[in-house]
């Protein structure tokens, strides 16, 4: 039983906890549904989704079957690389031709799809010395970057493989509808990015080492879809890619718990106005709490008069709007409440729980974008 008070230290006004040996539960209940060959690829972008790129990142590089990790960004991968972490970092969008350089000497893979970019990539691995390792995105169905899996897709793959300085270690695509019930979607894009790959084997004698196109929603529902490699996203840090998914098939646990205190506690008569706005006003006496977290931390102004706290291992409501460093609860009905008591924004407390799927639902965003925004002024303790 951890010991939370102990945990949060000198972090009283907010702060999150990461437990990262669940990110390791979670990997490992993904890849029972896999081939054994299969390889993960951690999906480690914006953060690893608030969570902590590089510790996450630090505790999943001893896995032999983690291929490497998935970011967004250049930035993302170099700082990765000043902590060193070596293995493999894949860019999964753009990359823009003044971070080439950086791309080259750093050994980081990039997703290309346009001619302009192969070019000037190639001409860099040329200048440094050096063989680039590229992945080529295919456009199945998402209507976002990539190649068409047609003729002139075939005729960019082509140009690339004669490219000197540029090696194609991968080829991907991405569902769009995998988190849906009906897989119908998924499964036609699946279809097309395999015919696609065999026309390049076919035509062009081309074997990519690294085909893959399945997401945390494929990888637990459609593990058909598995290939060379998946890429393991939100399904890492024991969140759900949708209400749809089949919550019975895998075992998730959450990384993410957040907490802050109650810092004031007073009685209030009937017909008092709370918060901004006044949008609530008290039907009779209570008592309300002040919680000193607010929007300017990340926590969803969405959740005024929506969302609910843990305080003593029972629910208080918000009262009124969230405001940008702080926000009001109820305790009227736990009169053991007081001053000082620990709030759980995000997690457990005794037998009642708040999970970031039921956070974002209610404040009209979702599990992902949640996680993503809950900012850096939250200090992390990582376990």
């Amino acid at each position: 039983m951890l010991n939370i008070e102990n945990i949060l230290g000198e972090h009283k006004r907010v702060c999150a906890v990461v437990e990262l040996d669940a990110a390791l539960e979670n990997l490992e209940s993904l890849k029972k549904g896999l081939m054994p060959e299969t390889k993960i690829l951690a999906v480690i972008k914006a953060n690893a989704y608030g969570h902590g790129a590089v510790q996450l990142a630090k505790k999943l590089a001893s896995l032999e079957y983690v291929f490497g990790y998935a970011v967004a960004t250049v930035e993302e991968a170099l700082q990765l690389r000043r902590n060193n972490l070596h293995k493999p970092i894949l860019i999964l969008g753009y990359t823009f031709p003044d971070c080439y350089e950086k791309l080259v000497a750093e050994d980081i893979r990039p997703t290309i799809f346009r001619q302009d970019m192969a070019v000037s990539l190639s001409e860099e691995a040329l200048r440094q010395g050096k063989k680039l390792k590229v992945h080529i995105k295919v456009d199945t169905g998402m209507s976002r970057i990539g190649i068409f899996p047609d003729d002139t897709g075939l005729a960019f793959v082509k140009q690339v493989m004669d490219m000197p300085g540029l090696e194609i270690e991968g080829i991907f695509t991405h569902f769009a509808r995998a988190d849906e019930k009906d897989k119908t979607s998924a499964l036609e894009q699946f279809e097309r990015f395999t015919s696609f790959t065999k026309r390049l084997e076919e035509e062009l004698s081309l074997e990519v080492p690294l085909k893959h196109c399945a997401n945390s929603a494929a990888i637990m529902e459609l593990p058909e879809t598995g290939l060379d490699l998946v890429r393991a996203g939100i399904a890492l840090y024991g969140l759900w890619p949708s209400e749809e998914m089949d919550k019975d098939r895998t075992a998730l646990h959450p990384l993410f718990s957040l907490y802050s205190h109650l810092v004031y506690v007073k009685t209030v008569p009937a017909g008092t106005p709370v918060s901004y706005g006044g949008i609530y006003v008290t039907d009779k006496k209570r008592r309300i709490a002040t919680v000193p977290v607010g929007y300017g931390d990340g926590y969803p102004r969405g959740l005024s008069e929506k969302g609910e706290v843990l305080v003593r291992g029972k629910r208080a409501p918000i009262l009124g709007r969230v405001c940008m460093d702080q926000f009001m609860v109820d305790v009227t009905d736990i009169p053991e409440a007081g001053e000082g008591d620990l709030v759980t924004l995000v997690g457990v407390d005794g037998t009642e729980c708040i999970t970031m799927e039921e956070l974002g639902t209610l404040s009209g965003r979702f599990n992902y974008e949640l996680a993503c925004d809950l900012g850096s002024r939250i200090p992390r303790v990582y376990l």
